[in-house]
């Protein structure tokens, strides 16, 4: 029998399982497959190195964690997996989705990276893809369910307020950061966000030439303080907003713009003081000097001027003043540079054969000539002091510093 034929013979009388080869002269036996496979839920079928290492994978942690509060709006969105994740794999998803990138891909974590950063009070949603087509790492493991993390934004803090709206001339004081401070570029949009959420340290100083009065009413890093009211509504006059003296999201986001194109106040700073002493004066300064004074009006007993402080919030040229006299007649009088600081309470031209003593209905009223150069200056947001008649404005100037 030749060699060939004892070949074919071995190997029909195994049946596939054991195989005969005769190489160079001497026989070797190989262990051959079943012809017929195992099923595949068979345990005993051998499995790969790939499906050996791909096990289930889990999110380790994410942070922000789920239900944060009064989390920074440029804050890095951080996940961290039990696997390396696949290049190939689905990424999470934001909501409100915002311009950046996600980092890490490849490794066990990933990082979100705002290019600018999410608004003030967002309520934020980080969706992780699960199930059959969701996240899966570089060994084929599935994230099995989809997870759901939430967390809120904070909102901008006060101080940072302050500091832009003194940086852009609207307050009658200079604010400077503390050595080592680091204080983002006004081009530097996603670093001005920052600084919002997170302001620098710094000290504001007052600019000198002011009467001591108007110190009373700073409160830095409070919406509560007069001065900052007065700041934010000349802001919003003069960036065509609602004069209402609340920085909500829409002044916010005006004033950010402001810092980045350097649109300072061009109507500089006023405070203006009427005193009731006699005679009845009224006082204005203007970006730190006294710029106006003159003999004024108040109201009368039956309709006095209110004491105390406000800030102009609306303006006219020309007006017909319309109201009743304390003994119930009406009236309709034409008057001129009408500057509102009070509800019914304006400076304003009045004619009068004199001034200097209580005439008004609860005006500041003032000669034709003299109320048309105290007009411009009194610009929306500006204060107006309203003394009793035994104060007397200080002409001390402030104190340079806070």
């Amino acid at each position: 029998m030749s060699s060939a034929t004892q070949f074919r013979t071995r190997i029909g009388a195994v049946g596939g399982a054991i195989v005969f080869l005769l190489v160079a002269g001497v026989w070797i036996a190989l262990t051959q497959a079943s012809a017929q496979p195992k099923s595949a839920a068979d345990p005993s079928r051998s499995k790969s190195v790939t499906e050996l290492a791909a096990g289930p994978l889990q999110v380790v942690s994410v942070t922000p964690a789920d239900h944060s509060a009064n989390v920074s709006g440029v804050t890095p969105i951080r996940l961290q997996f039990s696997e390396s994740i696949a290049s190939t794999s689905p990424l999470p998803t934001l909501r409100p989705g915002i311009a950046g990138t996600w980092q890490g891909v490849g490794s066990k974590s990933l990082e979100f990276v705002p290019a600018v950063g999410f608004k003030q009070s967002a309520h934020v949603t980080v969706t992780i893809p699960g199930g059959a087509l969701g996240m899966r790492s570089t060994g084929g493991g599935l994230l099995a369910v989809t997870t759901r993390v939430r967390f809120r934004i904070g909102t901008y803090q006060t101080i940072r307020l302050d500091q832009l709206l003194a940086q852009l001339g609207y307050l009658p004081l200079t604010w400077t950061a503390s050595p080592g401070a680091s204080v983002p570029p006004a081009s530097d949009a996603a670093g001005q966000l920052a600084a919002a959420f997170s302001p620098p340290q710094g000290q504001f100083s007052w600019q000198p030439g002011y009467p001591t009065e108007l110190r009373r009413f700073w409160r830095g890093g409070s919406t509560a303080g007069l001065i900052l009211k007065g700041a934010v509504m000349a802001f919003e006059a003069n960036h065509g907003l609602t004069i209402d003296g609340i920085a909500g999201p829409e002044v916010w986001s005006a004033l950010l713009k402001a810092v980045a194109a350097d649109d300072a106040n061009k109507d500089g700073y006023t405070y203006a003081i009427a005193s009731e002493a006699n005679p009845e004066t009224l006082r204005i300064w203007h970006n730190g000097r006294k710029v106006f004074e003159s003999l004024a009006n108040t109201g009368i007993p039956q309709s006095p001027t209110t004491i105390g402080t406000a800030p102009v919030y609306l303006k006219y040229y020309f007006q017909i003043m319309k109201g009743k006299n304390p003994d119930g007649t009406k009236y309709a009088d034409p008057v001129y540079y009408v500057s509102y600081f009070r509800n019914g309470e304006a400076v304003h031209y009045y004619p009068r054969a004199s001034y200097g003593f209580p005439q008004s209905l609860g005006c500041v009223e003032l000669p034709f000539a003299e109320a048309k150069v105290a007009w411009p200056y009194l610009t929306y947001g500006s204060l107006v002091t309203v003394l009793p008649g035994a104060q007397t404005p200080s002409t001390s100037p402030t104190d340079p510093t806070t």
